[in-house]
């Protein structure tokens, strides 16, 4: 019998089964499940997380499945229709609707339900994060004369020091502000160069929480293809003509999701079409230390090449570290730096000194580049464990190219295949994916899936997780 079938067969029968079991008693072990039904523990275990899924069934690791209890009533509400009209009304003249749209952001940012495998997830997962290195740093950080104190609201100046340290070229530490996050950074550097109803210049595909961040401002995203070597700069020449745009927003190391890094010929070029514009170039260097053991000597961004102030750097450390470890930095010369640190004060006050503190202690201390080696080749490892069950299992998915760094592969669907049926037969098989939808501010040319092998428990999980991906891939019509 077809596995997918079997497996929606034996998720019917325990459906059928729940109402002997009182809310919150433990259902039948797994192998007594694989005995009484005659199928594999690979079955039992995706019916069970297909159940868990409905809200009929709480698994616990080590424990097993348990009925979960009734849903509490909601108690009722009032009428907030009223609503939908003080948040409109006034917007009739606006350019362009400051509606916001956080769903592509929270793909990254929900956790699955359980026994579901995280395709989805935009962070390390806790066996790659350096656990133990932070807690150690936090608590240093916290016995420092002063640490609960105010910072400096532009950062504290070491920490500034070490960011500026790390970008190179002309960066001084007066030309850095210590901000939370890479999204608060983003945020705060488009609020300072666009005014709302302005043309913004993205990458297509691209980060959907930048483009959250553009319509939220009531800022119009302009997309500018990118291919194997990053932005295509006469295709970015066109569209600052066509648009009048004052601000590209680009990735050009890892991007995301393509994984492309802008080429050697096309970095000063994409810098001299920004000049001659007139215009900012916010480079977004999301995954610098997200780098695979066999890149190579990586570029340096366009920041430390770039004297003139046409960039504004954003680098973070949270994608290396831990979701909860918001610190990073905005990178500027010039007028502007006023104006990103005039909003980042209204926005934020400041960073929690505190967490700038224990920053300073984990990048000071010998565990930071031994953690970052182990995690290249962890990181290398796991690339190579989805590329090949990928290529092996699901041929019919390209593949166009296989980065040296970042977290996720970026795949074209057949012609045919809707996204969204197959996003839900994936989750209904036991595994999250990402869409491509989101990723793009036009129309798509084709489907995509975003696939991360950074927030899974290991190759293990990789290969299971593909296996999965095959089964729903056979329930979707092409």
């Amino acid at each position: 019998m077809h596995e997918r079938s079997s497996v929606g067969e034996l998720a019917d029968r325990l459906r059928s089964e729940l109402d002997r079991y009182s809310p919150g008693e433990k259902l039948p072990s797994s192998r007594a499940l694989v005995e009484r039904f005659r199928v594999s523990p690979v079955t039992v275990s995706r019916a069970l997380a297909q159940l868990a899924a409905e809200g009929l069934v709480v698994t616990r690791p080590g424990a097993g499945a348990f009925r979960a209890r009734p849903r509490v009533p909601a108690a009722p509400v009032g009428d907030t229709s009223w609503q939908e009209v003080a948040l409109s009304a006034d917007g009739a003249a606006d350019l362009v609707p400051r509606s916001v749209d956080a769903s592509g952001v929270l793909v990254s940012l929900a956790a699955p339900p359980p026994g579901v495998i995280e395709f989805s997830g935009g962070y390390l997962h806790p066996c790659l994060q350096p656990e133990r290195a932070m807690a150690a740093a936090l608590s240093r950080a916290g016995r420092r004369p002063g640490a609960w104190g105010r910072p400096p609201v532009e950062g504290l100046p070491e920490l500034r020091e070490w960011f500026a340290r790390s970008v190179g070229g002309p960066v001084t530490a007066a030309g850095v502000l210590v901000t939370s996050g890479g999204q608060s950074a983003l945020t705060t550097a488009l609020r300072a160069l666009a005014p709302p109803g302005a043309p913004v210049l993205v990458e297509s595909p691209t980060y959907p929480g930048m483009l959250a961040i553009a319509r939220a401002a009531g800022l119009r995203p302009v997309p500018v293809p990118v291919d194997a070597d990053g932005v295509r700069p006469a295709l970015l020449a066109d569209a600052f003509r066509a648009s009048g745009a004052r601000v590209f927003v680009c990735q050009p190391l890892f991007q995301n999701p393509t994984g492309a890094v802008l080429a050697p010929d096309r970095r000063g070029e994409v810098l001299g079409i920004a000049r001659a514009a007139g215009a900012f170039v916010i480079e977004d260097d999301f995954v610098r230390r997200l780098v695979h053991e066999d890149a190579g000597p990586l570029p340096r961004p366009l920041a430390a090449e770039d004297p003139d102030g046409v960039v504004v750097h954003v680098c973070s450390l949270t994608k290396a570290t831990s979701p909860s470890f918001r610190v990073s930095a905005l990178v500027a010369h010039g007028p502007v730096l006023e104006r990103l640190r005039a909003i980042q004060v209204v926005d934020t006050f400041f960073v929690p000194r505190p967490l700038q503190e224990a920053a300073l202690e984990l990048v000071g201390s010998p565990a930071w580049p031994r953690h970052l080696r182990a995690l290249s080749a962890e990181l290398r490892v796991r690339r190579d464990a989805m590329a090949a069950a990928l290529r092996l299992h699901l041929p019919e998915l390209a593949l166009p190219h296989v980065p040296s760094g970042g977290y996720h592969l970026w795949l074209r669907l057949p012609d045919g295949t809707a996204e969204s049926a197959l996003t839900a037969a994936a989750l209904r098989a036991g595994v999250a994916l990402t869409p491509g939808r989101p990723y793009f501010s036009a129309e798509p040319p084709a489907g995509h899936l975003r696939l991360s092998f950074a927030a899974v428990a290991g190759a293990g999980e990789i290969a299971e997780g593909v296996r999965r991906l095959r089964s729903a891939c056979d329930e979707v019509p092409g």
